[in-house]
Parts: structure tokens; sequence; C-alpha cells
């Protein structure tokens, strides 16, 4: 009896030597796609990547005209982590958007058009007043959460709406007004973005960034999707920063995460996919901090 003891105590010992060494082999990453509802041809990539049964999270832009189809399409998709992409700027030439609270609550976040600033720096360059700016992030977040679908999480469109001290402040408050995380509160680390690589070199680079994930972090790669049709080719960012051939550049990055997904590559490099969902549960909003005073 004792030797038997003996053996099945080895066992235990084996057994949990080995789940520690898969556990810290194992690299953990966080897929968001930013832009939901900004046109029907992100929206249809979006469909597209939903139904690989890729596990990620999904950034809605509510103030824009195509928002309403993404809830639809999130609706019949509620495995999908849904968060509002906080916006305050209208980058594209001739299509534009502005605040969901209107222009005259806000006249200080809009151009002579009402439409929002195309950049960060023609946005503060009007001096936008902090009121104004909580109405409007206000109007967004009570626009999401009457759309019928779950949100979750914040984060922010060009980075405009945690640009400053005071702008990240009333975002913090507003997250815990309404009880939503914020990307990044969690300590996300943050990996090369595949938005900028050439066209032709996007899957490969996914591939060899799956390869080389670190242990022991969130990693968070942030990804933007399109359809490479005549709505998005005839998008033109005014920021000097903008692609060319943009529509061609998010139709390679949905096509790399759709191989990935295909080609199991995430399981091969033991990665764990997980959502926002996920940080929510296991580590709670309460436990939130902001990645400017946390270093991270």
């Amino acid at each position: 009896m004792k030797n038997l003891l003996f053996v099945f105590g080895l066992l235990l010992l084996f057994t949990a030597t080995s789940l520690s060494q898969t556990d810290n082999n194992t690299k953990t990453l966080l897929i968001r796609c930013d832009d939901l509802g900004m046109s029907h041809s992100v929206n249809m990539a979006f469909k597209e990547l939903m139904e690989t049964g890729l596990k990620f999270s999904a950034s809605v832009m509510f103030p824009c005209a195509w928002y309403q189809e993404a809830v639809d399409i999130l609706k019949v998709n509620p495995q999908i982590t849904v968060g509002i992409h906080l916006t305050l700027n209208a980058e594209w030439k001739n299509y534009r958007w502005g605040p969901i609270a209107g222009r005259d609550k806000v006249p200080s976040l809009v151009d002579s058009n009402g439409y929002f600033f195309p950049s960060r720096a023609t946005f503060f360059a009007n001096n936008p007043k902090l009121n104004e700016i909580e109405i409007e992030l206000r109007a967004q977040i009570e626009r999401a959460l009457n759309s019928g679908i779950k949100i979750s999480y914040m984060d922010y469109h060009m980075g405009t709406a945690v640009d400053k001290p005071e702008l990240r402040s009333i975002v913090e408050r507003l997250a815990k007004e309404y009880g939503l995380a914020v990307s990044r509160y969690f300590g996300e680390v943050d990996i090369e973005s595949m938005y900028s690589v050439d066209i032709d070199n996007k899957k490969d680079f996914l591939f060899d960034l799956t390869g080389n994930l670190k242990t022991n972090q969130v990693n968070l790669l942030v990804c933007h999707i399109g359809k490479d049709q005549p709505e998005l080719q005839a998008m033109i960012d005014m920021n000097s920063f903008g692609l060319p051939e943009m529509s061609k550049h998010r139709e390679a990055e949905l096509k790399a995460l759709i191989s990935a997904k295909q080609q199991n590559v995430f399981e091969k490099n033991n990665i764990n996919l997980i959502n926002y969902n996920d940080l929510i549960d296991d580590i709670g909003l309460d436990k939130m901090k902001s990645p400017v005073e946390s270093g991270y």
C-alpha cells in the first residue's frame, strides 16, 4: 500500500511539473481589431474574420455612419468582446463624421462644417473645452450601451482621447462610472503592428511575430482590417503618416490573420488567445492601472 501511494505521489508530482512547464512556455496574445463601423468594407472584413472562429476583441466607432451595420453583425456574434473606439477625429478626405452630441453642444471639437478635425494637432489647435470633450465621450458611451450589444471596454482612436492628462482623467472617470474596462490598463504590452509593414510581407511578419512573443506578459496586437473595395479605395488619409493604398494594407492584415487561424499558427506556437472579457474576469475592473502611472 505504501509503495502504491509513493508511486501515486510521484505521478502527481510529475503531472504538476509538466503543467507548470507548459504554463511557463505559453504565450498570451490579445488581438484587438479597431475601426469596426467605420465603413461597409471594414464591417465586411470583420464579418469574415469572425466567421473563422478567431478569438479577438472588436472596437466600434459609434460616431460613424456604418456603426448600425456593425451592431447587427455583432448581435449574431456574441462570442466577440466589444469595445468603444472613443473617437474625436475624422481623418479621411471626402468621408467625415462629427459628434454624436451635436455640433451645437460641442462647438470647440469641430471645424466650420461640423466635422471632427483630421489630426490630434488640429484638434488641440482649436482649444477644445474639457466639458465638451466629456459631453461627447459620454454621448458615444451612451449610444454604445443602448445599442443592444454587450460593451466591455473602451479604447481611443488615434490616441486623442488620452493624449493629455486631463483628457485621460475624463476617460478614467467615465470608465468607472459606466463599469467599463480601458484598453492597456491591465498591463498589456503593445507589440509591433502590421499596419505599416509592406503589403506583401504582412503574413510572414505576423507568422514570425507569433513565434517570438514573450511569456509572462499579455501581448497586445492592434490590427486594422478591411476589404480592398471601391468604397475603401476612395478614402484618403489627410494625416502625413497616412498610408498610400490603405485598402490594400487593411485587406492584407485581414488575410494574414485568417491564414494564421487556418494554419493553426497560434496553437503551433503555444499561444493562448484571450480577449478583454478574460482580462476583466481574471484581473477585475478594480485592479486597472493607468499605463502612464504604471510605466507599462
